[in-house]
């Protein structure tokens, strides 16, 4: 009887993986990206060994392919700092008009970390808050073009923390848009590196995020003042695409970065280093250009989920479905591969159904004859 139970409860749990799975996996039981990426806690390579950085995590990828060439803890929940910005701007940039004006607000101006001054009863474009995000991590300039949104920071919380799980992102818990150091707010390398593709596949988000310098007006619109792009890699690396930088007290370093070199776009992800992030971020590129015809892929970044179309009523958005935009693929045109379609049918199907086949085999070895019990009575 005893292994009988044991058997029973060990076939409903077997039943149930697919369910557990989704919290490490997308289309199949294995971890995101594939098993190396879990399979050691340093660095994982294979062709040539990469060159020895201070983060605690990182990931070098092919955008183009989506192959992962190196990674160390990818799937590590670390804190994003500013680099998180990149998934507030994956669900911004398809939402507002460039040209609407935005004033700006008290609450805007009071926001705590990093601002690249927006001051109440100030005029600008939604077009120059996205600059002041990107180039300066404008605390404020996301505060502002959140609050221009429908439903303020909370539904962008919400839209962001969707956005996530749809593109494969499941190491990622938003709290907090602006990336600053909210309880419960996590992503990883390898999440980071999924945000980068999304966005570098749009014009809007790759332009900012390679924009050198742009002006910002002054208080009282006595003229304006030079903003310069927080990402180094910029001015120093040949080929460099920018992205978005972060820093703070308990993220320490975080850094997006990417470059385009023959024919080849590369990103560099790394979180939690305590200084030299442009220097590791450039040796780490370099080296991959390098010996781009010698790694082996460890990993995949993962594709995004299909989910099926929705009427929406948010602001500025007059038609059915999801939000337009390059990030987005055409839904109708997106097939399952087999493990996704038995995974996505699993989770439709409650977690009591899977023990319900042992538990009523259970009840029928537990009913034996009558004549059997009054016979082991006497």
């Amino acid at each position: 009887m005893r292994l009988l139970l044991t058997a029973c409860a060990t076939a409903a749990l077997v039943a149930a993986g697919p369910v557990t799975a989704t919290a490490a996996g997308q289309g199949s039981q294995g971890p995101v990206g594939g098993d190396l990426l879990t399979a050691k806690p340093t660095v994982v390579a294979t062709g040539a060994s990469p060159p020895a950085v201070q983060a605690s995590a990182f990931v070098v990828a092919d955008l183009d392919t989506g192959q992962v060439l190196a990674a160390k803890a990818p799937h590590a929940k670390l804190r994003p700092a500013s680099t998180l910005k990149t998934l507030t701007a994956l669900v911004l940039l398809p939402r507002l008009k460039k040209t609407d004006p935005v004033i700006g607000s008290d609450a805007d101006a009071r926001i705590i970390g990093s601002k690249v001054g927006v001051y109440p009863g100030l005029h600008y474009t939604v077009d120059l808050l996205f600059q002041g995000m990107f180039l300066a991590s404008g605390n404020d300039a996301v505060h502002a073009l959140c609050a221009h949104d429908q439903g303020g920071v909370p539904a962008t919380i919400q839209r962001m923390n969707a956005k996530a799980k749809d593109l494969g992102a499941l190491d990622t818990t938003v709290t907090d848009p602006t990336g600053l150091d909210a309880d419960g707010q996590y992503s990883s390398a390898y999440d980071l590196a999924l945000f980068a593709q999304a966005g570098l596949s749009r014009p809007d988000f790759a332009k900012y995020a390679s924009t050198k310098f742009t002006n910002f007006p002054n208080a009282g619109n006595k003229g304006t003042y030079q903003v310069a792009n927080q990402n180094k890699l910029l001015f120093s690396y040949d080929g460099a695409l920018g992205v978005k930088t972060g820093y703070t007290t308990l993220a320490r370093n975080t850094f997006v970065g990417a470059a385009r070199r023959n024919g080849h776009t590369l990103v560099v992800t790394m979180m939690n280093a305590p200084h030299g992030i442009t220097e590791d971020a450039a040796n780490l590129l370099t080296w991959a250009f390098a010996n781009y015809g010698k790694l082996q892929p460890v990993g995949t970044l993962v594709r995004p989920a299909a989910t099926p179309p929705k009427t929406t009523t948010d602001h500025k958005a007059t038609t059915t479905g999801p939000e337009p935009g390059p990030d987005r693929p055409d839904r109708s045109r997106t097939v399952l591969s087999p493990g996704q379609a038995m995974q996505s049918l699993a989770l439709r199907i409650p977690i009591w159904v899977y023990a319900a086949p042992p538990v009523l085999l259970l009840g029928l070895f537990l009913r034996r004859p009558r004549t059997l019990r009054r016979g082991r009575r006497h």
